[in-house]
């Protein structure tokens, strides 16, 4: 199954080709409109696109992924193809993304923030089910290289000759 984009969304919108640049928008975006940034974890992304007129969303990816969001310990799987419409504060219409619940994957169809506390992130599934977490669990501090490594601070030597494992 493919995703089809309707050509009249294609021409009002921004599309964006290859990882590294489908990475960087998909992050601005969610904290454009008001989400942290680590919401959407996605790899190897093909194509990122927004018409920001409709609020309209995708993200194409290789193929699936898994995700498991540490602070909370809780796994999300994403779809090739995930959609949205967003607005501020709010992801509505979610297609492609699903959470581990116990032992049951439930597909999400709205992420929002709480209007009462904004600290505070709410998940809701076609089941009716919803879940709030902390926004916290769900930023990405984009200065991150790694645990203890500042980039500036990483040597990189020359490997030795290869070895031929049987």
């Amino acid at each position: 199954m493919s995703l089809v984009i309707p050509d009249e969304v294609r021409a009002k919108a921004e599309i964006y080709h290859g990882d590294e640049l489908g990475q960087v928008k998909s992050k601005e975006l969610l904290i454009e409109v008001g989400l942290p940034n680590g919401l959407l974890p996605l790899k190897d992304i093909e194509e990122c696109g927004y018409d920001r007129e409709s609020g309209f969303v995708w993200l194409i990816q290789k193929k699936s992924s898994t995700h498991k969001f540490q602070k909370i310990d809780r796994l999300a799987t994403y779809a090739p193809y995930v959609t949205a419409n967003v607005e501020f504060g709010k992801i509505k219409k979610l297609t492609g993304v699903k959470v581990r619940e116990m032992l049951v994957w439930l597909t999400l169809n709205e992420i929002f923030l709480n209007e009462k506390n904004s600290d505070k992130i709410t998940f809701k599934s076609f089941a009716g089910v919803s879940r709030t977490f902390p926004v916290s669990a769900f930023e990405i501090d984009e200065n991150y290289v790694a645990e203890g490594v500042e980039e500036e601070n990483v040597e990189v030597e020359d490997a030795p000759e290869a070895i031929e494992v049987k």
